[in-house]
């Protein structure tokens, strides 16, 4: 019989990744395009973390699910105005919507 040995493999840090993908002008393009989705999704977390809360205990103090906590947080779910002074103030906090130049 053999022995097994588990394969080791490096972690590739994921500022190198985008540094390769960023290469890739329609990466780029496409990248810029939902940014303002991941900055909503970024600071929903951070939101929820300073408040040292679980995605499970803001769901119930929002009367909704963990999954769609985790949806908001992933950027797969744009939150509307409502859900957003909602989130806000069972964190007790208010959105602040401002306009950028484009690519800022």
């Amino acid at each position: 019989m053999t022995k097994r040995t588990a394969k080791k493999t490096k972690a590739i840090p994921f500022e190198e990744i985008k540094k390769e993908l960023f290469k890739d002008p329609a990466f780029r393009v496409e990248y810029d395009a939902l940014a303002g989705e991941f900055e909503i999704a970024a600071a929903i977390i951070k939101a929820r973390l300073k408040a040292g809360l679980t995605q499970a205990q803001l769901a119930k103090k929002m009367g909704t699910s963990q999954a769609h906590i985790a949806r908001l947080e992933s950027g797969n779910a744009l939150p509307s105005l409502a859900t957003l002074y909602k989130f806000g103030a069972k964190l007790g906090l208010r959105p602040k919507i401002t306009f950028l130049p484009i690519g800022d």
